[in-house]
């Protein structure tokens, strides 16, 4: 069959078309099936089967009293205390052979009996060793039962965004439940994701972290923790938080000491200064007042009877290093603060009225 010239420069223009034009798209393939080995065995799988067996669940009970209200109950029982028995449930990590295992603060928190269950179905009585909610760590110790298997513990300063991301837990009480994802990105400060009694900087990830995850671990693609699953946005879907493992070891064995975690406090409310936002607040007539032009932490408001205000901090002040250490924004001076020590005088210094002040100040334990 021949072609005639038109039928020959359909096909030529065909050719090239097909030549330039993309690939077509193919669906999604799960990451665990891209990065496998000659045998077929997913790095994913491999990392579970490292932890797998140190994952737990954690079922608390707590005992609240109430009055029963006479509108919907007897009201011959008007005004006496009824008990109500609160049941949750979170995961957890074995960290000591002996039976240490590290979960979330608000796992346990008030808990009155905590009962561990094992990947093999034993069911272990727990005692809650020590809590931090202000890092919302918390450390339990089972009784009972030697050579449990371990985690292993990783170091989550390496972490880098876009690595992976293995969570485990036991979301809905489903157990052993495993989430593939990525770092999305590092240091998120836990006050701008709404946790503002927290002193945190999370691991953001977006591999699906669900109620009852929480004090499970999260993993790299060696099966190392490097996070602690704890909290997801109810504002946000794909988005979920873990403490950096690093921040938990040292308060962890503290925690297992029975210890108390020092956290010291300046008592302030402050928001980050530059130049920029600094010119926007200075042009704006209905400004309370003018800030100056600098890199710095601006003091909006001094809590009373803190560490602060008995220095003779005020609203207004701008501070611009801690001992020595240039603050550039409000997370630094946090850190600063965290890495101090109660009762232990430390030099502020300041800007106030276009002048340079040092400020000695003693910081004092949250929540004192």
């Amino acid at each position: 069959m021949k072609l005639s010239k038109i039928g020959w420069a359909i096909v030529t223009i065909a050719i090239i078309i097909a030549t330039y034009l993309p690939l077509p798209v193919l669906a999604a393939i799960p990451p665990a099936a891209i990065v496998a080995d000659n045998s077929g065995e997913s790095f994913v799988s491999k990392a579970v089967e490292l932890v797998g067996s140190a994952v737990v669940r954690i079922d608390t009970e707590r005992k609240i009293t109430r009055r029963i209200d006479p509108f919907f109950g007897d009201e011959a029982l008007t005004g006496l205390p009824q008990q109500q028995l609160l049941r949750g449930q979170g995961s957890g990590f074995i960290i000591d052979r002996d039976g240490i295992i590290l979960t979330n603060a608000h796992v346990v928190d008030r808990a009155d009996k905590v009962t561990v269950i094992l990947k093999d179905g034993r069911s272990l009585e727990g005692k809650v060793r020590g809590v931090d909610p202000v890092t919302d760590l918390a450390v339990i110790r089972v009784s009972g039962a030697k050579n449990l298997p371990t985690v292993k513990l990783g170091n989550s300063d390496l972490v880098k965004v876009g690595d992976w991301a293995i969570a485990v837990g036991n979301p809905f009480g489903l157990d052993n439940t495993v989430t593939l994802g990525i770092v999305s990105t590092l240091k998120r400060a836990s006050s701008t994701v709404g946790m503002t009694d927290k002193r945190l900087d999370f691991i953001q990830t977006d591999a699906a972290i669900n109620p009852g995850n929480s004090g499970g671990p999260l993993l790299n693609a060696k099966g190392e923790v490097i996070g602690i699953n704890t909290a997801i946005r109810a504002d946000a879907t794909g988005i979920g938080f873990a403490i950096p493992i690093d921040k938990a070891k040292t308060i962890a064995t503290q925690l297992a000491r029975g210890e108390k975690v020092s956290h010291p406090y300046l008592g302030v409310q402050m928001v980050t200064l530059t130049p920029e936002i600094a010119a926007e607040n200075n042009n704006d007539p209905n400004a309370l007042f003018q800030i100056p032009s600098v890199n710095g932490v601006l003091v909006i408001k001094v809590l009373p009877n803190t560490a602060a205000s008995v220095a003779g901090m005020r609203r207004g002040d701008t501070i611009l290093d801690v001992n020595g250490t240039v603050i550039h924004d409000a997370n630094q001076l946090q850190d600063v603060m965290e890495n101090s020590h109660v009762s232990e005088q430390i030099q502020v210094r300041i800007l106030r009225d276009g002048k340079d002040r040092i400020v000695k100040v003693v910081p004092k334990e949250l929540n004192s």
